[in-house]
């Protein structure tokens, strides 16, 4: 396996904790597939990052349940192309496949080498298209038009675990970018609101993990407090969000909320 210098580490981390709830007696989704990734010293980085604030994981766990539920109701509405943005080591097109619809996935080469060399260790085959690029350089569409995608067929984008390394203006130029282009679309992401970001929420926990993500080399640079304010200013509409917190009351009724942060973390769904 590449070092894990060689692909973002946090791709490994997000994957150790996503794999995690395959060991739950009642797992909020199963995925078979993304241990092929994970090994000792992933486990290692991923309990580095997790060490005495738990929230961290479970974060992970959450919003995978959110992001899936929101794709199993999109295939129910149609949708032909699935876009994954900044994908990392996102297994979707492999354990959530539908009849007809095309898989996108963009991330940076190394990313993108090492899924497609496990894939093909482990006979792996789906219907992906593997795009190695920096969407936010190069722009979302040059990217996707370069390799097949129709701005014709509904769409689904999701962009999980990205928006807090973006700046405000490169977030909202995906956006923008999204409802000047398609006609039929949705986009779920998720995001930190701006008090996580600039580590001001006053909990420990909250700020020692943010401060971890940058020792890795991946700082948070973006927050959002409003919401409907970004659909505003980028022609979009909110279709759904929740907070963390409540995915957590709803899914995991009987568990404690040990950390701030579940309510300062939310996923949300927006169109046009």
């Amino acid at each position: 396996m590449s070092e894990i210098k060689d692909v973002t580490g946090t791709a490994f981390v997000v994957a150790e904790f996503r794999a995690r709830e395959n060991a739950e007696p009642h797992p909020l989704y199963v995925d078979r597939i993304v241990p092929i990734f994970l090994d000792a010293r992933t486990k290692q980085a991923a309990d580095a990052i997790a060490a005495g604030f738990p929230a961290a994981e479970k974060n992970v766990r959450l919003r995978t349940r959110y992001f899936d539920d929101r794709l199993d109701e999109q295939f129910a509405n149609g949708c032909r192309q699935v876009v994954i943005l900044g994908a990392g080591l996102d297994t979707r097109a492999v354990r959530k496949q539908s009849p007809g619809v095309a898989y996108f996935e963009i991330d940076d080469p190394n990313t993108v080498s090492l899924k497609q060399t496990r894939f093909a260790e482990e006979r792996i085959d789906a219907p992906i298209t593997f795009i190695a690029g920096d969407y936010v350089a190069s722009g979302v569409f040059p990217l996707l038009e370069a390799n097949g995608f129709n701005c014709e067929l509904p769409s689904f984008f999701i962009w999980e675990g990205n928006t807090m390394y973006l700046t405000e203006a490169d977030a909202m130029k995906v956006l923008r970018d999204l409802k000047a282009r398609l006609r039929q679309f949705s986009i779920s992401f998720d995001y930190m609101d701006k008090a996580v970001v600039a580590r001001t929420t006053g909990e420990r926990g909250a700020t020692t993990f943010v401060e971890r993500f940058a020792a890795m080399g991946a700082p948070w640079h973006y927050g959002i407090d409003d919401l409907e304010a970004v659909a505003a200013a980028t022609g979009l509409t909110v279709a759904g969000t929740a907070t963390i917190g409540e995915l957590l009351r709803e899914f995991w009724p009987g568990r404690v909320l040990d950390s701030i942060i579940y309510e300062h973390y939310s996923v949300c769904t927006l169109e046009p």
